[in-house]
């Protein structure tokens, strides 16, 4: 390869006359320049010395070629440099100079190979510099290898275990109080609707307006829990339901905090606030249904009065992302029913049992649920809105951020959780309110408001598990809040050997291999034994 790529900028560089010499010093070249007062042209030849500086980066230009022809009309040419007794250039014709080809240009033995200190690829200071494409290729050729012949061995040990109601059932069917419910929830963003208009006339006053959309964001959460206990419904339904009634409760504190924002900056304006005025955004105070509706169908939890728009509705890319969409779907279902379904039927209470048996569980399901996971959330955090975006002409489409790359814990929830936008209003209100204070107070207040975001978090996935399955155990809760501890843990690790690696292995050891495992073992076998004690 070094080879080749040298012999293209012998070629590229003799192409032009006015280049500069540019040579490896193991290559022994002729050009030819032409001079202004004589018809015929002269060899150009540079000695090892002029060569090694142009290696080395420093150029030789063409007023410095033309030194080493002489005066004009001088045919006078130095000695060629020879390699293997031949002549690196030969004369034809017409006083003309033909060069050989580049193929046959030798190295020269006395050439030095070695020049600077230089680390091997895969050594810690120059592996990150490299490119492990190749390596890269490998391990997906691997994992297939590997996956492959796992499916083989399963289906040859258990046959094919898909049902045909996994996604859809008589029962589910028969949820027509769920249905109802998620039907009935635009309810709660029309009752904001009428709030903030009566705020805009000035009817309430600010403590009612804020008291009114407490009372109607807790009722978005809590009358879907109130239908879903009420009623014998399918998990799968339950969970829909819940993240739906939890997807609106979080647009509707935003629709709530950014009117309350666009009032607030309305009236610095209107008193002559020149910071308000030299902001170049548009804070026109208006209380429209429209953007309203727009915003809850849209796949964002910021309010906005607008949003950037794309020009039109690619049809055809909206059909390959919903084929992308049944396909990953169907290969979660297959992963469930093949793999997870077996491995929790024949497992014990991890907190009950043998403990190395427990642990054999754990990692067991640990490969299979975290490919779960990343269907789950290609599925729905990439395919699932970019289609909504596309259909709505959404333009922002950064709907997540590299949070496979975090440094830390605590990197990792605000770049992938659902309440990363609620995290950074909490930290800039805890600006706001620190401002003039001393660093260490700052720091506090900031900590704590990221203990409130990962409070709300286990919440939401307590209520998303643990009320479908009408189990409140818990686990959820107590898996969310566990990472409060781990992140001081790994900004200690990180601090102490300055390397960016620990953090993100701990992420990724915490979060797919042992907590998203013990928790589905703890939720299924405190269901199976409800259900041996209901029955």
């Amino acid at each position: 390869m070094a080879s080749s790529n040298s012999l293209e900028n012998l070629q590229q560089h003799d192409s032009d006359p006015n280049l500069s010499v540019r040579r490896r010093p193991k290559f022994c070249t002729v050009r030819t320049v032409s001079d202004s007062s004589s018809k015929t042209n002269a060899p150009v030849t540079g000695n090892l010395d002029e060569f090694s500086a142009a290696d080395s980066g420093v150029e030789t230009n063409s007023g410095e070629d033309s030194n080493q022809i002489g005066n004009a009309g001088d045919q006078k040419v130095k000695p060629d440099l020879v390699s293997n007794g031949e002549d690196c250039g030969e004369r034809i014709g017409d006083g003309q100079s033909r060069e050989h080809s580049p193929v046959k240009s030798a190295y020269r033995p006395s050439a030095p190979a070695h020049r600077r200190v230089r680390e091997s690829p895969l050594s810690s200071d120059a592996i990150f510099r490299q490119s492990h494409a190749g390596l890269f290729n490998l391990c997906i050729v691997v994992l297939v290898a590997v996956n492959s012949r796992l499916i083989i061995e399963n289906l040859m040990k258990y046959g094919l275990l898909i049902r045909s109601g996994f996604w859809f059932s008589s029962k589910s069917l028969r949820d027509w109080p769920l249905l109802m419910c998620c039907l009935t929830l635009p309810i709660f963003p029309l009752g904001a609707f009428m709030v903030e208009k009566l705020a805009q006339q000035k009817f309430i006053c600010k403590p009612v307006l804020v008291f009114l959309h407490v009372i109607i964001t807790t009722a978005t959460v809590l009358y879907p829990v109130f239908v879903i206990l009420r009623c014998g419904s399918a998990v799968q339904s339950g969970v829909i339901l819940m993240l739906v009634a939890i997807i609106v409760w979080l647009k509707l504190v935003s629709y709530a905090h950014t009117n309350y924002d666009m009032r607030a900056v309305a009236k610095s304006v209107g008193e002559g606030d020149i910071l308000s005025k030299s902001l170049n955004v548009d804070y026109s105070y208006d209380v429209s249904f429209k953007s309203l509706m727009y915003f809850m169908v849209a796949p964002t939890l910021c309010y906005q009065l607008s949003y950037p728009r794309t020009a039109c509705i690619r049809k055809g890319w909206v059909i390959r992302q919903l084929v992308k969409l049944v396909i990953f779907t169907g290969v979660m279902g297959f992963i469930i029913e093949q793999y997870i379904n077996p491995i929790i039927q024949n497992s014990q209470h991890p907190l009950r049992g043998n403990l190395l048996y427990a642990l054999e569980r754990v990692l067991k399901l640990s490969v299979p649920t975290l490919y779960v996971w990343l269907c789950m959330f290609y599925c729905f955090f990439h395919l699932w809105l970019n289609i909504l975006s596309e259909l709505l002409c959404f333009g922002d489409r950064e709907f997540y951020k590299d949070w496979w790359n975090a440094k830390t814990i605590e990197e990792a929830s605000l770049l992938s959780n659902e309440l990363h936008f609620l995290v950074l209003e909490i930290v800039e209100h805890a600006r706001e309110y620190a401002h003039g204070t001393r660093a260490r107070a700052m720091e506090l207040y900031l900590g704590i408001a990221i203990v409130i975001s990962f409070f709300l978090s286990a919440i939401f996935h307590e209520l998303c598990i643990a009320v479908p399955c009408h189990i409140f155990k818990f686990w959820a809760f107590i898996g969310i809040m566990v990472q409060v501890p781990l992140v001081i843990f790994t900004n200690y690790l990180q601090n102490k050997f300055r390397n960016n690696m620990v953090g993100n292995m701990i992420f990724w050891f915490f979060f797919s291999i042992l907590g998203q495992p013990m928790c589905l073992l703890l939720y299924y076998h405190d269901l199976m034994n409800q259900k041996v004690r209901t029955e």
